[in-house]
């Protein structure tokens, strides 16, 4: 057994010698890689839609309130916080491949758990359910990583978004397939609004099944065995080892990102239920929700352009402005015209895109492979604890006040992108270096 071991670290080191010395083979990695992420995103983005779309109205249908709809939505954020933390060491450690694909596995189980808990009207297991499900959600935010890792600085950001528009396809088919999944559902015996998570838990399993196989090599241990690689000989030339932290650039990353998915996810939990109150059906629930969702993944290729174009920061400040219309727009819009809900939710799901991807790319280039897939991890459990946050506190908000004043309150909320982004790059990033030792652990 001792020898089969050694004999298999013998293998992997031979392949990855092949990868650190070629960057031709580096080149068609990062391709393959791109391509791999691609398909399994479009199941994942499918596997997401359900959570959003039916997610609170299943709870409303279950508890017969209103005050608790935006739990569900916390739920699942609160389960993709510990997934996203539990996939980003897993990814550290053994590779993307093995990180994103048992995150895709999970959330496909837990979507499972959400259709027995509705057949059989069980509040606890729906609850338990969702937060397992959640896991869906962290992996397929974290899948956007995996492109970067054999990117270059000037690829980043366009690595980000060809991850995320390839989501488009599932995220956007999702919500529109709702009757159709409901009727099903009721054909087969199960409540209506468990329909869509039969689809969801079928898209995760397959994301997760496409990872397994076909993420190969690992992109990420070519990355830290290529890093590894410059370490040593940069110790052989100056007898020492020095690793960059940027901790400006983690600071800045890290708050746009969960300042955008705080206020995206606040205003997006409780639409439904804002437009089930004021008569409209699941049908045209389902079309503002896919209009959102579009703009969240579709405008990516044309944003993650502009950010290695015109500047990550200039990106940031334009996610603040277009989510302070946003909350403008549907706090004084008419509740029974869909042009104006459509219109507003596509501007949310547009300031979400312009924050993530920069947001993103911000964090990447603060980082390197010796550290990043844990701080990305760390950093996405923020952004899922603010979208947990944010979800909880939109149906009470709602309850005690106004769909208005949640929206009001996004707006205000939003403006604090500005001063944050400017204030974390007003001056050179000041990055420290550190000698690299066993206790060198960072986020």
């Amino acid at each position: 057994m001792l020898q089969d071991s050694v004999k298999k670290l013998d293998d992997q080191s031979a392949w990855l010698q092949v990868y650190i010395r070629s960057s031709e083979k580096q080149k068609q990695l990062y391709k393959r890689t791109l391509m791999v992420v691609v398909i399994s995103q479009i199941f994942g983005g499918a596997g997401l839609a359900a959570g959003i779309t039916v997610g609170a109205l299943l709870a409303q249908d279950m508890l017969g309130t209103d005050s608790v709809t935006g739990l569900p939505t916390a739920l699942f954020t609160l389960g993709s916080a510990g997934a996203a933390l539990l996939v980003g060491r897993l990814s550290q450690r053994f590779g993307r491949r093995s990180g994103l694909a048992a995150g895709f596995l999970a959330g496909g189980i837990g979507a499972i758990g959400v259709v027995i808990s509705a057949l059989l009207n069980s509040i606890f297991l729906l609850f338990i359910s969702l937060l397992i499900y959640g896991a869906g959600s962290a992996t397929n935010l974290q899948a956007r990583y995996a492109g970067t890792d054999l990117a270059n600085r000037a690829q980043r950001a366009k690595a980000v978004s060809m991850a995320m528009v390839s989501t488009t396809f599932g995220a956007v088919a999702g919500p529109n397939l709702v009757d159709v999944m409901g009727e099903f559902a009721i054909s087969i015996g199960i409540p209506s609004l468990a329909g869509p998570f039969i689809l969801a838990a079928t898209a995760y399993l397959l994301a997760g099944l496409v990872l397994l196989i076909f993420l190969r090599p690992d992109p990420f241990i070519v990355a830290k065995a290529i890093a590894d690689t410059q370490t040593n000989n940069s110790l052989l030339e100056e007898k020492s080892t020095v690793l960059s932290i940027n901790r400006r650039g983690i600071f800045a990353g890290a708050s746009v990102m969960v300042l955008t998915q705080f206020v995206m996810t606040s205003i997006m939990t409780m639409t439904p239920i804002h437009m089930g109150h004021h008569g409209h059906g699941l049908n045209e629930v389902g079309l503002v929700i896919g209009f959102h969702i579009g703009a969240m993944y579709l405008p990516s290729l044309v944003t993650g352009f502009l950010v290695d174009k015109i500047g990550r920061v200039t990106m940031a400040i334009a996610s603040g402005v277009t989510l302070l219309a946003t909350g403008i727009l549907s706090a004084m819009g008419p509740a029974d015209s869909m042009v104006v809900l459509i219109t507003a939710l596509v501007l949310l799901g547009l300031g979400w895109n312009f924050g993530l991807i920069s947001g993103t790319a911000i964090l990447v280039d603060a980082t390197s492979p010796a550290t990043r897939a844990k701080t990305q991890g760390s950093v996405d459990v923020l952004i899922a604890l603010s979208g947990a946050l944010g979800g909880g506190l939109s149906g009470i908000v709602v309850a005690y006040s106004s769909y208005a004043a949640l929206s009001i309150a996004g707006a205000v909320l939003s403006l604090l992108l500005i001063p944050i982004i400017i204030f974390a790059t007003r001056k050179e990033r000041k990055v420290e270096k550190i000698t690299v030792t066993e206790n060198s652990k960072h986020f």
